[in-house]
């Protein structure tokens, strides 16, 4: 129960701190250089710029809005990590500023420099909404959106959030002194911040599967569940050129774990023998929903096979 907690407690820390990453990319960075990014944040940009509304209070509103919509469409779909997160990004876009030096957002100001901060805030949100996704967290925003169009079309959630932020960044156009170039510096920050999410959900999600031959197998076994919770199979042996027969494990974990993987072996058996291997394609508990091509498999998919 307490490793439960301290899990629990672990993950809302990593939510945290990846939804103020991305918070500084738009206060510090974006904002102060009159870009506009996609999602909820660049509809409160755009508000900001046009009429000088507090991000926040927007940032809030929208996103208050979408999820009574969401509820109302596809019912109580929605936990509390979603709705923890948009209310700690909607503190966090009020707060911020005030906690960053004016001095700081004044050498981040530069006409001249705006490809170099587009780039910059685009890591930086990517950054933050990636290490919030690895740990169940989100910020809400036109991922509703595309959960809800997704139940009545069968659309990629993906082109629902591009199409949405390709509206957002257009919109932008609008507003006074935009030119052409102001978009396309909104279109580049969206596709970095993309590219870096996607490079460290594919990491984090990276699996690999380990064979362990020990004389100590039951001790290993019994510390990788318990520090892991993974499940370990126990394979039946016999080694060719001694004739013996032994007990192998083998289990595959994330990219992530392999570390506490070995720290565990290397405490109990350093003399055991380790085989690691990359390994793609992996579902079941604890890692992917099984997948029929693309579409993941779902009861009704499942009493038709």
């Amino acid at each position: 129960m307490q490793k439960k907690h301290f899990d629990i407690l672990k993950d809302y820390a990593v939510i945290s701190a990846g939804l103020l990453i991305y918070v500084f990319a738009w206060v510090a960075f974006i904002i102060p250089n009159g870009i506009v990014g996609g999602g909820v944040g660049g509809v409160g940009a755009l508000l900001y710029y046009a009429t000088g509304f507090k991000v926040s209070y927007s940032y809030l509103l929208a996103n208050a809005l979408l999820l009574l919509l969401g509820m109302q469409v596809i019912g109580r779909h929605f936990g509390a990590k979603t709705i923890y997160g948009i209310l700690l990004s909607a503190a966090l876009f009020h707060y911020l500023p005030q906690a960053i030096p004016s001095a700081l957002i004044e050498q981040v100001k530069s006409e001249q420099n705006l490809l170099l901060w587009a780039l910059v805030g685009g890591i930086f949100e990517g950054l933050g909404i990636g290490i919030a996704f690895t740990r169940g967290g989100n910020t809400g925003g036109t991922d509703i959106i595309a959960i809800i169009v997704n139940k009545f079309k069968h659309i990629n959630p993906g082109r629902v959030l591009l199409y949405c932020d390709i509206v957002i960044i257009g919109s932008s156009i609008f507003l006074p002194d935009r030119t052409v170039l102001s978009l396309l510096y909104g279109g580049i920050m969206v596709t970095v911040s993309t590219y870096v999410i996607d490079a460290l959900l594919v990491g984090s999600k990276q699996s690999l599967q380990v064979l362990i031959f020990s004389e100590q197998y039951e001790a290993i076994a019994d510390e990788v569940c318990r520090a892991l919770g993974r499940g370990v199979t126990m394979l039946y042996a016999k080694g060719w050129y001694t004739k013996r027969e032994r007990n192998v494990l083998l289990l595959v974990v994330r990219k992530y774990e392999i570390n506490t993987v070995y720290r565990i072996i290397n405490e109990v058996d350093r003399k055991a023998f380790v085989s690691t291997a990359s390994v793609t394609g992996v579902f079941g508990e604890g890692f992917e929903p099984i997948k029929d091509g693309t579409i993941t498999l779902t009861k009704k998919h499942k009493k038709k096979t």
